[in-house]
């Protein structure tokens, strides 16, 4: 999520928009969000039926983008394992056949076609993320001088020498082979900012301010206004495979940030904090030693990690374990705002366990003020299938 309003806003990094490094408001120390539930996917927690789908309160103006979220998510979850346990693809044939051609009342879509499931206990915690706007150029030229890089060619996975065999479980790491073709740990921030990349890697695009580049990365998508006026829409392509370090924590540890400073514990404090001190702004960001490369997108929206472009205030990220992708989510917030039905299409590597949600709110100051000042509790319905939970119950 990134976003930047409000008290909590200002840390709201997490954005996820297909960035699975990308970190949420409690992850930088501002927020304490619920842990994680302790099972290990949602078919192993508690499942109860939630409320009868047929007194659930759709309506038109939420229902509807609803609806057409959840056309834009079938292409892809018909195709893919669900890995929540909770569905199969043949599952969802019923719905996603039905919503092709539906013309009627988009409230009496959902409720013709799924039944509410409470995961847990169904207590959730949402917060919110946007797509930011930088200012950046196709070419390098005088103020633009930060380079945004496409995935490099030499970023591989495999095992380093020094991991014995009995220990190379799960997915080898990132990195790259040097010189002398051994397996390493690739480049990190600090080296890739001093120019470890120079001339080996694309460059799709300048951006003009360091600072705003680095939380566009945290985001994991965004657009560069370039000098003409037009943007461009850049996505999630890859990261370095390094350690990602929220660099919230290390400045309020430090007294740069937060009580007995000038600069408030929020993003817009942080900042302030980098641009009057650009002498040790390299030295705090570098902390951080991910890094985040990217592509050119011509969607009309930034691309969740199924694949779909995400839209304002229908899509939601949520965490695959517990949630399937594609899945209808309704949410009872403290923050009104949030209230209604989102389509389980993106996730964030803070974005863990039942009920843990991501709202997306487009781009632009409305939606940099919305995302930035949510963090909410509430509670959460799962729409599944029709008879999902009884076949889950045999």
């Amino acid at each position: 999520m990134q976003r930047l309003a409000g008290l909590v806003a200002a840390f709201a990094l997490a954005g996820c928009a297909a960035n699975p490094d990308a970190r949420p408001p409690e992850d930088l120390g501002v927020v304490e969000a619920p842990e994680a539930a302790p099972v290990e996917t949602a078919s192993a927690a508690m499942l109860m039926p939630g409320p009868d789908i047929e007194t659930m309160p759709f309506v038109g103006f939420d229902a509807a983008p609803a609806l057409e979220a959840f056309k834009r998510s079938c292409d892809k979850i018909l195709f893919r394992d669900d890995t929540s346990g909770l569905t199969r693809r043949v599952d969802w044939q019923a719905p996603c056949g039905a919503a092709v051609n539906w013309s009627g009342d988009a409230g009496e879509f959902f409720r013709s076609q799924f039944e509410t499931v409470i995961v847990g206990d169904g207590t959730a915690f949402a917060t919110g993320y946007y797509e930011p706007e930088i200012l950046g150029s196709r070419t390098r030229q005088p103020g633009y001088e930060v380079p945004v890089y496409a995935l490099p060619d030499d970023l591989e996975r495999a095992w380093p020498a020094d991991v014995p065999e009995d220990e190379r479980t799960g997915r080898p790491p990132l990195g790259r082979y040097n010189e002398a073709g051994e397996f390493v740990r690739y480049f990190e921030r600090s080296e890739i900012v001093a120019g470890a990349l120079d001339g080996k890697v694309p460059v799709i695009a300048w951006a003009a301010d360091p600072v705003e580049f680095f939380f566009l990365q945290i985001q994991g998508s965004g657009l560069l206004r370039l000098p003409d006026g037009d943007v461009m829409r850049i996505g999630y392509a890859g990261q370095n495979g390094r350690e990602y370090v929220a660099i919230g924590r290390p400045m309020r540890e430090q007294g740069l940030i937060g009580e007995g400073t000038e600069y408030p514990t929020s993003m817009q404090g942080l900042m302030g904090w980098l641009r009057a001190n650009p002498e040790r702004a390299d030295e705090i960001l570098n902390l951080n030693k991910s890094w985040i490369f990217f592509r050119n997108l011509d969607t009309d929206g930034p691309l969740g990690s199924l694949e779909v472009p995400v839209y304002a205030r229908d899509s939601v990220a949520v965490d695959p374990k517990f949630v399937p992708y594609g899945a209808p989510v309704w949410l009872d917030m403290e923050a009104d705002v949030a209230d209604g039905l989102w389509i389980a299409q993106d996730t964030g590597g803070a974005i863990r366990g039942a009920n843990r949600f991501d709202t997306f709110w487009g781009n632009g100051a409305d939606a940099r003020e919305i995302a930035g000042a949510m963090s909410s509790s509430g509670k959460a319905y799962l729409l599944l299938p029709k008879g999902t939970l009884a076949r889950l119950k045999q």
